[in-house]
């Protein structure tokens, strides 16, 4: 099963706070152990939402909203993406997790879809493309280069 691991964002990793260097060894220590056991799929910290956009759909309009946005402990600083066997084995690898905050972290843990968990609306076509898409976003930077 693949599982996004979001990093709730503080007030600190909004306002642009660096981790200190303490922190970031003890995350590349951690990251290395994802590695290892085949666990990290990807990860990467986001910068702060003052840096980031929204696009807000109505019917056929779009609007763009530039940030910051409020309620800090609903944004997201960062995020792993790991592939394990169940929600029990990810809940154990993000408790031996550093604290991702200085100022004290959270980490929201999310099952991605599956294809068969659309049912019959997951046409033999429609899972066809989805899977030549993987297959190309796997094997080069998804333009086809």
């Amino acid at each position: 099963m693949r599982v996004m691991v979001l990093v709730k964002a503080t007030a600190d990793s909004e306002a642009g706070t660096m981790p200190p260097t303490e922190l970031l060894e003890e995350m590349g220590r951690y990251n290395e152990e994802l590695a290892a056991a085949g666990v990290l799929k990807a990860g990467e910290g986001l910068h702060p939402s003052s840096a980031g956009k929204r696009v807000r759909f109505d019917g056929m309009a779009r609007a763009v909203v530039d940030g910051p946005f409020p309620q800090v402990g609903e944004l997201v600083a960062g995020f792993w993406l790991w592939e394990v066997k169940d929600m029990a084995e990810a809940v154990e690898w993000a408790k031996r997790c550093p604290n991702p905050m200085p100022d004290g972290g959270e980490l929201e843990l999310r099952p991605l879809f599956e294809l068969a968990d659309f049912g019959e609306a997951m046409t033999p076509e429609l899972a066809d493309q989805e899977e030549r898409l993987r297959e190309r976003v796997a094997t080069d930077d998804g333009r086809g280069m």
